[in-house]
């Protein structure tokens, strides 16, 4: 009796280290053609632990890098792959693959730019999103689909849940980059990056990339159908605009997290908020 004991307590603690012993999976040098670009486009995914042993389909979410990074930043600095595992081992986040897209080759950022040469965001929607949906087992609809990132990739966290409220069950844009606070700003930015525009499209672009704008012009039922994590330091340099989207969004009774914590515009800040976004997208994920 006390030997079956013994072998079915060995048993266990094997099965379960077996368990936790699964580790996802990062791949950060693939890539996609794209025609909207015309150029071949680079992109890292993680994949969760039991992705290759399953038939089962997932959730997704798209994770942003910000300035100066590429698609391997939140692989690198932001360490995806350990911070993922741990939350979905410890159950505070569901199984889900993450996409990382590279916004750095090129022109840099998410957007469309303001003369049409370069046209990011539609790539992103018309190509990226479907490729991506298509080669690997996701579920293709609003409710297992999330966006977040980090200061640019905030930014076009803002601008692409905004942009596209239908596609989005969360957002979560961290030490965001809201765009220029003012078409002046937007003016002085054009003119140092020497882009050549006509005057009156200056106006439609600057209320088109600036969320707080955006926050303010849109139907707040709209807005409010994505649940909405926002999140940047008491030092970041980002936090004005960060606290006028708040603001702007409490005006509109807009439902919204908001979180402002001791911290700056640095990895260290961002691989601590990184759990809570992925506990919050799963709470999504999960049917309540």
């Amino acid at each position: 009796m006390i030997m079956k004991k013994t072998i079915f307590l060995l048993a266990l603690i094997c099965s379960v280290s077996s368990v936790f012993a699964q580790s996802g999976k990062v791949y950060d040098a693939l890539t996609l053609p794209s025609k909207i670009l015309n150029m071949e486009r680079n992109y890292a995914i993680y994949l969760p632990p039991d992705y290759e042993t399953s038939q089962r389909s997932y959730p997704v979410l798209y994770l942003l890098h910000g300035a100066g990074d590429n698609h391997t930043g939140w692989v690198q600095f932001g360490e995806v792959l350990r911070i993922t595992d741990n939350a979905i081992h410890d159950g505070t986040a569901t199984p889900m693959i993450i996409v990382m897209p590279d916004g750095d080759t090129g022109v840099r950022g998410y957007a469309n730019t303001i003369d049409g040469k370069w046209n990011y965001e539609d790539f992103f929607f018309d190509e990226f999103m479907p490729f991506i949906e298509k080669k690997y087992r996701i579920k293709s609809e609003k409710r297992y689909r999330a966006v977040a990132g980090l200061s640019m990739g905030g930014g076009g966290t803002l601008m692409y849940a905004l942009h596209q409220p239908d596609l989005f069950a969360s957002a979560c844009p961290l030490s965001a980059w809201v765009g220029s606070l003012t078409v002046e700003d937007l003016e002085s930015r054009l003119a140092r990056s020497q882009t050549k525009y006509n005057k009156s499209d200056l106006q439609p672009y600057f209320e088109k990339y600036n969320a707080v704008e955006m926050v303010n012009n849109m139907d707040p039922k709209k807005v409010g159908s994505v649940r909405w994590f926002i999140d940047c330091g008491d030092d970041d340099f980002l936090y004005e605009g960060n606290s006028m989207l708040h603001m702007a969004m409490r005006k509109k009774e807009i439902p919204h997290e908001y979180r402002v914590r001791d911290g700056a515009h640095n990895w260290t800040y961002w691989r601590e908020s990184l759990p809570v976004v992925l506990q919050f997208v799963s709470d999504g994920f999960h049917q309540h």
